[in-house]
């Protein structure tokens, strides 16, 4: 076999493919988060559209096509959970890769490159070091007091308090009037996180 065998070719770009998602999936979110069905399920889509748009990369396949195959993927939006929009990142990040990977008419030293740099950006801009000032947590109320909920500054006082974390600022998720319910984020910053 040689370098330009199509299958020495499909499988050092399924290799490339594994290792950055493994490396994105595994090293860097689930090391940071420990959302083993994030991780798993990003990984698995991963290698699906790799599969799926290595077979349509190497057929006549229009443009139009391939814009159908990604309103079918975003039909899929993981819409019966919320995601944070960090999850939203790496899923797409897992995503981006097979895309890279499986479109056949690149070099493999490109894909190789362009994949380091994928890498690269989400290790550097994810990095708990870089962006280190404020963490956040989700928090459900039961009891709505809107006198508070209608003073920024007194909620934010109030939960700094009931957490025994300085609240730098909070999201109203929901309200629930009916079973007296709210549902905030919470962005908080505690004394050795400055």
């Amino acid at each position: 076999m040689t370098p330009t065998d199509p299958l020495v070719e499909l499988a050092i770009r399924f290799m490339i493919n594994a290792t950055a998602m493994l490396c994105l999936m595994f090293g860097m979110f689930y090391r940071r988060y420990r959302n083993k069905e994030l991780a798993t399920t990003a990984g698995m889509f991963n290698i699906f559209a790799f599969s799926v748009l290595t077979i349509l990369s190497s057929v006549a396949f229009s443009i139009a096509a391939g814009f159908g195959l990604f309103a079918i993927l975003a039909l899929f939006s993981l819409r019966s959970e919320t995601i944070s929009k960090v999850e939203i990142s790496y899923f797409f990040g897992s995503i981006a890769i097979a895309v890279i990977c499986s479109v056949l008419g690149t070099g493999l030293g490109l894909v190789a490159l362009i994949v380091v740099f994928v890498l690269t950006a989400a290790w550097l801009l994810d990095h708990p070091r870089i962006l280190q000032s404020a963490d956040s947590a989700r928090l459900t109320l039961d009891r709505i007091e809107a006198h508070v909920l209608a003073d920024p500054v007194k909620m934010r006082h109030d939960l700094s308090e009931r957490l025994g974390v300085e609240v730098m600022n909070f999201e109203v998720i929901e309200l629930n009037y009916v079973n007296d319910l709210a549902r905030l984020n919470v962005f908080y910053r505690t004394e050795g996180n400055v």
